[in-house]
């Protein structure tokens, strides 16, 4: 490496999160519609004399860190690197933000390890990793393992806000668990059919609007019910369709314009409340 360059880790959205129940490995089946963000993180790579991953804000090691050691163990021959992440994805907001970093890391040794490897070191990582290697819009099922990458949907934006403290995956699936909000696998079937009939066309994501539910929402509202009010502000700055990404606490606004988006974050902010504006991406 002969000087430093930059990466960009986009945040995921999922549209929609349809959730099973839990395997014997433990991970839920589920049916989502990814799609990426250009609100993404910043990774800067320079040369090194041994490999350093830093996160301003994070103590310890994290999926970022666990990546580069990965890629090491596989046999990565690269010259030692320093990485410094800065964070623009709100942390544990159900966006996908350390995924989103980690597989910007391994995509460095696509050319060397090949996509079969990567695609192993990154499901060992976790199940956003693996489906973040090649971040574009995306029918996601199984627990994560089973990537159909779809045609990009028309343009459209989405007002965010991320709640101050996240919220624990692990947690949320056990609460959902507890609400009994999981859909058996044939009524999973059923749904996965029906999205992709829906985004194969490349349509504008409120032209379903019906299809964009979260199982998880319940379950996130549960344990953090200042989700529910940041919803409500969504749809008071006019949002034809809110939803909560992921396993939350993260409230999203859908809007068909990213004018539309902006006039209503700038209504938001107004009023004191923190509003991120994010349009989706192709892919990178």
């Amino acid at each position: 490496m002969s000087g430093a360059f930059e990466l960009f880790a986009p945040a995921k959205l999922n549209l929609c999160l349809y959730v099973g129940p839990a395997r014997s490995d433990g991970l839920h089946e589920i049916c989502s519609l990814f799609a990426p963000l250009s609100l993404a993180d910043r990774l800067v790579l320079s040369p090194s004399d041994r490999d350093e991953v830093v996160i301003a804000g994070i103590d310890g090691p994290d999926l970022t860190e666990r990546a580069l050691g990965l890629l090491r163990s596989a046999g990565w021959g690269h010259d030692p690197v320093r990485i410094e992440v800065e964070k623009l994805i709100p942390v544990a907001a159900g966006l996908g933000g350390g995924s989103a970093d980690a597989a910007a890391v391994l995509r460095l040794a696509a050319g060397e390890l090949g996509e079969e490897r990567l695609a192993a070191i990154a499901w060992e990582l976790g199940a956003d990793v693996a489906s973040q290697l090649r971040p574009t819009f995306s029918l996601v099922a199984g627990a994560g393992e089973e990537i159909e990458m779809l045609p990009a949907p028309a343009e459209f934006s989405a007002v965010l806000i991320a709640d101050p403290e996240g919220l624990s995956t692990a947690a949320v699936y056990a609460e959902a668990d507890r609400l009994g909000a999981t859909r058996s696998p044939e009524r999973l079937a059923e749904i996965r059919t029906r999205l992709l009939s829906a985004a194969r066309a490349g349509v504008h994501p409120l032209e379903y609007a019906p299809l964009l539910v979260n199982d998880l929402a319940p379950a996130a509202l549960s344990l953090r019910p200042s989700i529910g009010v940041a919803l409500e502000l969504l749809t008071e700055v006019g949002a034809p369709v809110t939803i909560v990404t992921g396993s939350g606490p993260t409230a999203v606004g859908l809007f068909e314009s990213r004018d539309g988006a902006v006039a209503a974050a700038t209504e938001l902010r107004a009023e004191g409340h923190e509003a991120l504006v994010a349009s989706a991406v192709e892919g990178i």
